[in-house]
């Protein structure tokens, strides 16, 4: 027998890595060890004033140079591309707040070929550490594939100080990696997507590294360790794969459609927590007690249903998931999905908190 040749794909992983408490005071040494002594930030607004203090002190004793800064509001390529022609030569690039500064530091890093360290203020998703990108281009939002990040640092100071928004989104982005691996895996059966066993294995050890020490407790330090760890993984096994497909699916495709026609959405990851339930009911997912319990558990049912997700936009929304992402399987794909999403909306438990 004859068999096919694989050829090994190099990938790249974060070579420098902190988590833990102290750290923004900690990043000029990071830097001076790494000889980066010459950098430009892009800060997320108000966090210059924030956590400048702290990250300048460091610098200031390790002879690090800040060439540039920038407060980022806007999440436009066009003026994300006229920043990154306007930088001076420099050694690093930092991305300092949330989403916003992160991907523009990211794309700009990624065009000059620069090392990027990102330096998340929340962890309310795995962009922190993921090779995408999500930019608007002519005002449309498209997702970019650019490189995982040379550096990550988190500070649980900083991380214990989010919102409980951005804590449950952390988690619902998390544990929607249950459903996007079914939607993976049923999609390469069907020859409709290539898997990659490894990266599967790290998605999955990323919800291990959640889940295994029953962690309950958003509030707690251990609770945001082990979730800023599982994204991060989760972010590598994107990288591993080439594809997002071991972090997204089904319940990502629902919240970007939920993107697009509600009036006020929800932070992403918390929309995609309450689409992760709808799909694995969908799916008739092996994990779904798991995903029941979690949800239940750590109070993500309780935050939500004070504020629940409106029901005439998520069916609207469920409508027009599928054409998202063209020629990309998932459950959504199969036919008669809405007619059973629509019953489970009405008359599961959870999903009766969740939308109305």
């Amino acid at each position: 027998m004859v068999y096919p040749i694989y050829q090994n794909r190099q990938i790249s992983i974060p070579y420098l890595l902190k988590i833990g408490t102290g750290k923004t005071a900690k990043i000029g040494k990071y830097l001076s060890d790494k000889n980066m002594n010459d950098v430009a930030i892009f800060f997320g607004s108000g966090i210059e004033d924030l956590l400048g203090a702290k990250l300048y002190e460091g610098f200031k004793e390790n002879k690090i140079k800040v060439l540039y800064k920038q407060d980022v509001s806007s999440i436009a390529f066009e003026g994300a591309t006229e920043s990154a022609f306007a930088l001076p030569e420099v050694d690093a690039i930092l991305g300092i707040g949330g989403g916003k500064a992160l991907d523009v530091a990211k794309l700009i890093s990624y065009l000059l070929k620069v090392p990027y360290i990102s330096v998340p203020t929340s962890i309310s998703n795995d962009g922190f550490c993921s090779p995408l990108t999500s930019l608007t281009f002519d005002g449309v939002r498209k997702t970019i594939k650019t490189a995982i990040p040379f550096g990550v640092v988190i500070d649980l100071d900083v991380i214990k100080n989010s919102p409980d928004e951005a804590l449950y989104s952390g988690f619902g982005d998390m544990i929607s990696k249950i459903t996007a691996l079914w939607d993976w895996k049923k999609a390469a059966k069907m020859g409709l997507a290539k898997y990659n066993d490894f990266a599967s294995l790290m998605a999955y050890n990323s919800l291990d590294l959640l889940m295994a020490k029953h962690l309950t407790d958003i509030h707690s330090e251990v609770f945001q360790k082990s979730l800023a760890n599982s994204l991060l993984v989760s972010g590598i096994a994107m990288e591993i794969a080439g594809t997002s497909r071991p972090a997204s699916g089904s319940e990502h495709l629902i919240s970007h459609a939920l993107d697009k026609v509600a009036k006020e959405p929800r932070a992403h990851g918390i929309q995609v927590g309450v689409a992760t339930l709808l799909c694995a009911l969908l799916q008739k997912n092996d994990y779904l007690d798991t995903v029941r319990h979690a949800l239940l558990a750590t109070g993500f049912v309780d935050f939500v249903s004070k504020k629940p997700l409106l029901k005439a936009e998520v069916v609207e929304a469920l409508e027009l998931a599928p054409a998202i992402k063209k020629n990309y399987y998932t459950v959504l794909s199969q036919k008669g999905v809405m007619e059973k999403a629509l019953k489970l909306i009405a008359k599961d438990d959870l999903l009766v908190m969740l939308i109305r």
